[in-house]
C-alpha cells in the first residue's frame, strides 16, 4: 500500500520562559478598568486589540517574534511577520470562547498566562469542507490523528500555540475555581496590511 499526505493543517507549539505572574497581574488591572469587549467570549472579559502597543507587554511581544520567525522559515514566507492585533482574556469559571475563524489575517495564536487544572482545552476542528457530512463508524480505541476530527490541545501556563487563522477553534468552559488567564493575536505579512 502507498499512503501519502498532502493537505495537512500544522499547529505550532513553543514553551517559553516568562513573567507569568507580573502578565497576570497586568491583565487582571487592565481588566477591573475597562470593560472590553464582547466577541466570541461567553462569561469572560475580552479586551481591546491594542495589547501589543501597551509596554508593559514588550517581552510577550518579542517571545511571539522569535517563535514567528521560526514559523516564517517552516512556512516558506517572504515577506516579514506583522503583528496585527494582539489581546487579553479571563475566563472567570464557567467562561469560554465559542468556535470562530481570524479572517484578514494569516497566522493566529494564543499565550497561556494563568491555567489553573481544568480550566479548559483549546479545540480545533477538521478544516475540510463537508467532512462532517460523513460520519462513519470506527473500530474501538484510539485513532491515528490523520482521522480525528478535533483536537482537544492542553495549555499549559507559559505555552504559545500558533495555527492558521483560517482554522475553527474554540474553549472549551473553565471548569476550575479560578480565572483562566490568555492572550490572543494575529500575524500577517508585511505589505498586507
Amino acid at each position: 500500500m502507498i499512503r501519502e499526505e498532502f493537505f495537512p493543517t500544522s499547529i505550532y507549539g513553543k514553551d517559553v520562559q516568562l513573567n507569568n505572574q507580573e502578565l497576570a497581574q497586568h491583565i487582571i488591572n487592565w481588566s477591573q478598568q475597562d470593560t472590553g469587549v464582547n466577541k466570541t467570549n461567553v462569561k469572560g472579559w475580552h479586551s481591546h486589540t491594542n495589547m501589543q502597543t501597551k509596554p508593559e507587554y514588550k517581552s510577550l511581544v518579542d517571545g511571539l517574534f522569535i517563535f514567528i520567525n521560526d514559523i516564517w522559515k517552516e512556512e516558506w514566507l517572504d515577506r516579514e511577520p506583522v503583528l496585527g492585533n494582539m489581546w487579553a482574556n479571563i475566563n472567570p469559571p464557567g467562561g469560554y470562547n465559542r468556535p470562530h475563524v481570524h479572517p484578514n489575517t494569516l497566522f493566529s495564536g494564543v499565550y497561556y498566562v494563568k491555567t489553573p487544572p481544568n480550566c479548559g482545552k483549546l479545540v480545533c476542528n477538521d478544516p475540510r469542507p463537508g467532512i462532517q457530512t460523513v460520519m462513519p463508524t470506527r473500530i474501538k480505541g484510539t485513532p491515528p490523528k490523520h482521522l480525528w476530527r478535533d483536537c482537544h490541545l492542553d495549555v499549559k501556563e507559559g505555552r504559545i500555540i500558533i495555527f492558521p487563522a483560517w482554522l475553527w477553534h474554540s474553549v472549551e468552559p473553565n471548569e476550575s475555581n479560578d480565572i483562566r488567564i490568555s492572550v490572543s493575536f494575529n500575524f500577517i505579512q508585511k505589505g498586507f496590511q
